[in-house]
Formats: C-alpha cells, structure tokens, sequence
C-alpha cells in the first residue's frame, strides 16, 4: 500500500459546520423558571460543600438519557419525592447525554441521537436543551458528565453540577474545562482507585487557565478561566470498592495533605456496587450511616436509577423496554425511592 501523499484532512471523510450555541440558544431559550432553578441550585450545592447547608446532595437518576419521554416521566416522580425529602436531602437529576466508551459503542443522546450511527448532532443538541429546559422548569435541577470540550457552550447555562469521569479526570484538556464551568464540578478517581489523579485534577481546576475553545457564536476564540472554586472529590471505587469508613478517612487525609476543600461524593454505582446495581442501596445504606454518625466530608452520593431495574442491549428504538437503560444497569424506581426515603428517615433521626 502506498502512503498518500496528501498533508492534512488526510483520515477524514467529512465535516459538516454545526449551528453555533448562540444560535441554539435562541431556538430553545432557559426560560425564566428554568433560570432560577439553575441559579438556586448552585446556590444551594455551594452552601452545602462550604459546610453553611447541613444536608448531603444526591445525584440520582438514569445511567444515560435515550429516551426524553421516560426521562419526564422520571423528572415527574423525582420532583415530588424531591419535594418531599427536601428537609433532609437536596435532590439532582442525573442528566447524561454523551458516554464515555471504553473502545466502542453507542455515545449517547447528542452524538446519536436515532440509535443508529447516523450521528444527527444538531438533533441530539436540540433534544438535551429542550429535555434541559423542561427539567428545569420543573424544578428539578439537574447534573450531567462534562465530556466534550464543546458541548457546555450549548448547555452548561441549564446545569446545577458536573462530574469529570474516571477516564478523563487526568486530561489536562478537562481540567481546563473544569476551571471554566458555571457549576460545582466533582473529580472521580481513577478507575484503579487512585485518588491522585484526582486531587492533582482539583489542584489544576481551582487556577486559572487559557485554552483554545469557542465562544457563542461558534468561533475558535482564546478561553481565560479564573479556575472552579467548588471542585471535589467523588469516590467511585476500583480494583477494591472505596466508600466505607476506612477508605472516606484515608481519602480525607489525602484531601487534607493537599491542602484542599475536605468535601467527598460517594459514587454508589460502578466500583463501589461491583458493578451489580442491587448493590447500590446497600452502599447508600452505610453511606447515609457514616453521615448520620457524625462525619462531615461527605456531602453527596451518586445513583444510576430508572423507571425500571436492569439494562437492555441496544436495538431499534421501537424493540426497547420503556424506561430500561441501555448502557449501565440502573435501581428501578420503587428502589430507588425507598432507598432515599429511608435516608432521609436516618437522617432525620440524628442532629447534624
């Protein structure tokens, strides 16, 4: 085979121009409602990490959105059981749109938004604002996964907190994201348990930046950041699980040694649950008990949960079980509910 002899573009087909996120933003405006429950909730999620609001956050809701029918449907439960709990617990939705993959797969809502490689972004962008929007409306304030660089130009002024994943917590790309986010933003550690790329992660968010990004108009512009004051430390566990005791004391210590805001996030799912999601009320459980025992770094767990328990494979959209996941398994919702009821029933009990 004989190398080409062309000097750039030379591996790509294709390239199509995107509408700009100015130009999303005037299809689907944040309405009024929607502002104020962003600005509330960051609020709200600020107090709680500066140790000013006594109440843990929890970040529960559907491994990823593939279906924004069900996810209303979710919204709908989550809000009043929300409401319900809110002396106790803060609620977010969990709101992913873009999946991280380990070699390949399905990317999520604004990548593929049909399920069929076709990779209709501009629908996919449609489709995240307006579930966004009507979220918010709701007041419901939601969390997603800062993925691609790009995408929070689109959306990030619809989202109360962000998370950086295991795979990217160590990209400088991300950490420089991160320093420029709107929102609180939790760092999870490496998939092999390792916290220091998480810490180093943290370190690096809190400083200003420059980078190379765009601006509302769609524009490659030059990016200062003043750096995220609100970052923290979400543990998701690895080779072994890290949210009992022992592992939150030696994660404090760490936060401690490097100087940084002692606030931890327990990832219930992933590592912690063996990747089994009957597991995650148990973790929740004795989460909620080392809080209610007194300790104060913790200030959230995280929950993949959905209308129904389990997962699916990925198929024509017409074949799927409504409100199933079709990345992680994720709690069904009769499980999820008496699990945070029972939370804030513990909670409820003791004096924080």
């Amino acid at each position: 085979m004989t190398f080409p002899t062309a000097l750039e573009n030379l591996n790509v087909v294709s390239q199509q121009t995107l509408l700009s996120p100015s130009q999303l933003h005037e299809d689907i405006p944040a309405s009024s409602r929607a502002t104020q429950t962003v600005s509330a909730a960051r609020r709200t999620l600020a107090n709680i990490l500066n140790g000013h609001d006594p109440r843990p956050f929890v970040v529960v809701g559907p491994c990823s959105i593939h279906d924004t029918k069900a996810a209303m449907e979710y919204a709908q439960r989550l809000k009043a059981l929300a409401d319900e709990l809110a002396d106790q617990i803060f609620v977010v939705m969990r709101v992913y749109f873009e999946k991280p993959r380990t070699t390949v797969g399905w990317k999520g809502l604004i990548n593929d938004p049909r399920m069929d490689d076709s990779f209709h972004v501009e629908e996919g962008l449609h489709l995240a604002r307006r579930l966004l929007v009507d979220l918010n409306d709701l007041g419901l304030p939601c969390g997603t996964e800062a993925l691609d660089p790009i995408t929070p130009q689109y959306l990030g002024d619809l989202i109360a907190w962000s998370a950086i994943g295991a795979r990217t917590t160590e990209s400088q790309t991300h950490r420089e994201l991160a320093s420029g986010l709107s929102s609180p933003v939790g760092f999870k550690n490496g998939t092999d348990g390792n916290l220091e790329v998480a810490l180093n992660a943290m370190l690096s968010a809190a400083q200003p930046h420059a980078f190379l990004g765009i601006n509302g108009a769609g524009q490659v512009a030059l990016t200062q950041t003043r750096g995220n004051p609100f970052g923290h430390l979400i543990l998701r566990g690895g080779t072994n699980p890290n949210y009992d005791s022992v592992a939150v004391a030696q994660a404090e210590a760490a936060l401690t040694a490097a100087k940084l805001p002692v606030n931890i996030v327990v990832d219930c799912s992933h590592a912690n649950s063996r990747k089994n999601h009957a597991l995650q009320a148990l973790v929740l459980k004795d989460v909620v008990h080392q809080i209610a025992d007194g300790n104060r770094a913790i200030k959230g767990v995280m929950l993949e949960s959905n209308l129904f328990d389990g997962n699916q494979k990925l198929g024509r959209p017409q074949d799927l079980r409504y409100g199933v996941s079709i990345t992680d398994a994720c709690m069904g919702w009769d499980t999820t509910a008496a699990g945070l009821r029972e939370a804030a029933a513990r909670l409820r009990s003791v004096q924080r």
